[in-house]
């Protein structure tokens, strides 16, 4: 409900005008079709209720570019992969340069609209990560923000979307802190012998002192960030974006069976931290994950690359023969690697994602072979220890400002994932997908452990948004009758008792029914062309208006029990997209009712 609150008073520019009344089925939660669409809403999530350790998809707000078909089916895709909810999705149109923006635009347009959304959806206590999808400037160029003897320093002042983005605290400030080789604080500090001692989950309201100690008060905050892919220049296809989170997504918890490979040659791109290669391959052997330095400048027909490090100004991967597993970071310590544009020499990150990796990086300008700016040879530790992607990278670079992170931020081949169920107080028997549940509901969260890892605490939430908390004894309670009536998704999240807080969850669509409210939607038809459109039909009791939705847009509004809206289908986006009915008839979330969602497939005309 907060999700259309929030899009009933921001969300004009994207209505559509609403269609004269059509008769449509009528159901009630009770109804066949009404079963029969739980039934298929149940089956989509359970195409995404592995659990997601450090951090999952309500954890994270979604930015994607609605004046870019490619940024809408890259979020289309990723969102059917992990899971994440409506209102962790926010549409930001942007019609500037897809390479670059300015600081002073890029704090104005970008950065400040995300900041003040997660605010104004009250999600701030969740939100760990900022994940743009592709079309956003990949560069932001502050030159001009900087005193003369800085700006003279490099030829092109410039940070990463990314980097920028989770030194939000430093680019607010005033000052160029974000300059510092050690601003990142969450960076995992190293022992003699170059290792880090420890791997910690990240939260977004945590605090980190200097030394990278967690702060109960006080402390530096960031918000990890990474982009879904890029389309533009010399960036990835749509189709192989899709491709190489897809795999990303399968590699949870797989702990594959292959090896992690550190590539050593003369160049200064290698030299500059092959220092601790030997070190971390014996750590790594240690957790039981295969690693190996090898000389050249690629693993030459290697059919089990689980990750890689190396250093080079350009690479074929195709040509070497070696074989990307999925769930691999693969990285390049090489000055023009995030860098997009046509041309530009070096071979860019894209190369190894187009090849199946889960993520890689590169800077945005010129860094200068720099250690602080590229991940430590230790970032293939942390992700072995079980953190996500997006943790495993920014525990391992010190100065991530120029860093560009590409990816799925979720992806965790190695976590130890607890499983997670909840069950109603007093009862053993788990619930079932539609349940009708009225007035007061308590909960019973049960965590199972996984190789001796119990769960510490849950996390309820109901449509995405975060309830309520409990201890290890997971009980929860809350009053459905302040709830809208009809469909909603209850998560209970269960936290292991790790310094990763690794994170399991149980999904559920549930049915409130304490007003006496329905409301149905159909769509038709549910698979149509880019270039076509569809009919989305609701009726409802009780109801006096209905606003639709979709991936955290407005797609239309209808007066009245009965309308039907059309909808362009190069509105959604490419791919499966869920929408989703909210009726209203009184103020407040006890006077509304929601449907069940439909899915709808749009393709290429």
């Amino acid at each position: 409900m907060l999700f259309v609150l929030f899009m009933e008073r921001y969300g004009e520019r994207y209505g559509i005008r609403e269609s004269p009344a059509d008769p449509g089925r009528r159901c009630g939660p009770g109804g066949r079709w009404c079963a029969l669409a739980m039934v298929a809403v149940v089956a989509l999530l359970a195409r995404a209720d592995c659990c997601r350790a450090g951090g999952g998809p309500e954890n994270l707000l979604l930015v994607v570019n609605p004046r870019s078909a490619e940024s809408l089916a890259v979020a289309n895709a990723y969102v059917d992969l992990r899971g994440i909810p409506p209102i962790n999705v926010f549409m930001l149109p942007w019609d500037g340069s897809r390479e670059k923006v300015d600081l002073d635009t890029f704090r104005g347009q970008i950065l400040g609209p995300i900041l003040s959304t997660i605010d104004s959806r009250r999600l701030a206590p969740q939100i760990d990560a900022i994940v743009y999808s592709a079309d956003f400037p990949w560069r932001v160029d502050f030159k001009k923000n900087l005193p003369e003897q800085l700006a003279s320093r490099d030829k092109f002042p410039s940070g990463s979307l990314t980097g920028m983005t989770m030194l939000y605290a430093a680019v607010n400030s005033g000052q160029p802190a974000w300059l510092d080789r050690a601003s990142n604080d969450y960076y995992r500090p190293l022992d003699p012998a170059g290792l880090p001692r420890e791997t910690v989950g990240f939260r977004g309201w945590y605090g980190w002192g200097d030394n990278g100690e967690l702060l109960e008060t006080g402390g530096t905050r960031y918000l990890l960030s990474v982009m879904l892919g890029v389309t533009n220049g010399r960036g990835n296809t749509v189709s192989e974006i899709v491709r190489y989170l897809s795999s990303a997504a399968a590699a949870d918890g797989s702990r594959p069976q292959g090896t992690i490979y550190y590539v050593t040659n003369s160049d200064v791109r290698t030299k500059t931290r092959s220092g601790s290669f030997t070190a971390t391959v014996e750590a790594l052997d240690k957790l039981g994950v295969k690693a190996e330095v090898v000389p050249g400048t690629l693993p030459e027909r290697k059919p089990d690359v689980a990750g890689l490090m190396t250093g080079t100004p350009k690479f074929d991967w195709f040509a070497s023969g070696s074989t990307i597993l999925p769930g691999a970071i693969c990285e390049n310590l090489t000055s023009y690697g995030g860098i997009f544009k046509v041309n530009a020499g070096q071979t860019p990150l894209s190369e190894f994602l187009r090849g199946g990796a889960a993520g890689s990086s590169g800077t945005v300008i010129e860094p200068y072979a720099d250690q602080s700016k590229f991940p430590h040879p230790s970032i293939q530790l942390h992700y072995a220890r079980g953190a996500s992607l997006a943790e495993a990278f920014y525990q391992s670079v010190h100065s991530p400002y120029q860093l560009l992170v590409v990816g799925d931020p979720l992806c965790q081949p190695w976590a130890t994932i607890p499983r997670v169920e909840a069950v109603l107080a007093g009862s053993d028997e788990p619930l079932t997908p539609g349940e009708r549940l009225t007035g007061e509901v308590e909960l019973v969260a049960r965590g199972q452990a996984a190789e001796g890892v119990a769960v510490d605490r849950f996390e309820l939430f109901i449509d995405g948004v975060r309830l309520a908390q409990a201890g290890g004894e997971g009980r929860f309670s809350f009053d459905s009758r302040e709830i809208a009536d009809g469909y909603h998704e209850l998560r209970v999240v269960g936290i292991a008792d790790t310094p990763l807080e690794t994170q399991g969850r149980w999904r559920m669509p549930v049915w409130f029914a304490n007003h006496d409210r329905s409301l149905e939607i159909e769509a038709s038809p549910r698979q149509v062309d880019r270039g076509g459109r569809l009919r989305v039909r609701v009726r409802g009791t009780g109801v006096e208006r209905t606003i639709l939705y979709a991936t955290g847009r407005v797609l239309g509004r209808a007066a009245g029990s009965e309308a039907t809206v059309e909808i362009p289908a190069e509105l959604l986006g490419r791919g499966r997209v869920m929408i989703h009915a909210t009726g209203r008839a009184e103020p407040g979330a006890a006077g509304s009712v929601q449907a069940v969602p439909v899915t709808v497939e749009i393709s290429d005309d």
